[in-house]
């Protein structure tokens, strides 16, 4: 299995940005450029619960939508989960993505976060790529919690 990882700083808090990714309304109003509707389908965010992903229109020639089943939950810090159905899941299988929001210990960065993606996949249809466009989407999609919070 390969593994891929990238990491964005953000100028919040770690619990806030936390907050932010695990509230559907709100991570639908992110960037919906890069992800226009997440919802529960089944749960409400522990293990075993379902998430719906519809991607925005910036990234829809790549991947329309991702059905994950979410593994593991360290409140305040992490969710990771395996991605079940949509285009990524015929592209590579498994395919195990991390979201961490680490805070930045030190006296100036009290509100400050490190928001690392991390995927683990193995490549399921012959020709296909390592997800950098995921990656890079989804590093994207982070960074936009600067600006996002500002109005939240």
């Amino acid at each position: 299995m390969e593994t891929m990882k990238g990491e964005v700083a953000l100028n919040i808090p770690s619990e806030k940005a936390w907050e932010m990714y695990r509230n559907n309304e709100i991570l639908s109003r992110i960037n919906p450029d890069l992800l226009s509707a997440a919802e529960y389908i089944q749960g409400d965010g522990a293990p075993g619960s379902l998430r719906l992903f519809k991607l925005g229109p910036a990234i829809r020639n790549y991947v329309k939508e991702s059905v994950e089943k979410i593994e593991k939950v360290e409140t305040g810090r992490s969710v990771t989960y395996e991605v079940i159905g949509g285009d990524l899941k015929e592209m590579y299988d498994p395919y195990r993505v991390t979201f961490s929001f680490i805070p930045i210990e030190g006296d100036n960065n009290v509100n400050k976060c490190i928001a690392e993606w991390k995927a683990e996949f193995k490549v399921s249809a012959p020709a296909t790529p390592p997800p950098e466009k995921a990656k890079d989407a989804a590093l994207r999609f982070l960074k936009s919690f600067d600006n996002f919070q500002l109005s939240y």
